[in-house]
């Protein structure tokens, strides 16, 4: 994988607690810093991705319906629960 430059400004504090860290575990602020970057992507990416597309199937119209998306909420952890619905509201 090619690496690639990446320079931002942090607080003071943060960067003191960085050099600190990097020394007590003999680890390259650099390697810290990418460890902790991609580990927050990690967690955080997949929300955009289902926000954008969400907005791109409402633009094109495409909804559960509030009593179908209520039964199904009401199943769940139910002997009789349902399969995730699937949108029932389309575009004409």
């Amino acid at each position: 994988m090619k690496n690639a430059v990446l320079s931002l400004r942090v607080p003071a504090d943060l960067k003191a607690d960085l050099e600190f860290l990097s020394r007590a575990t003999k680890r390259s602020k650099a390697y810290l810093a990418t460890e902790a970057l991609e580990q927050y992507v990690r967690r955080n990416a997949w929300k955009a991705k289902e926000l954008q597309q969400a907005k791109v199937e409402a633009e094109q119209g495409v909804f559960i319906s509030h009593d179908r998306m209520r039964a199904w909420a009401q199943s769940l952890g139910s002997e009789s629960e349902l399969p995730a619905p699937v949108p029932d509201i389309l575009p004409d």
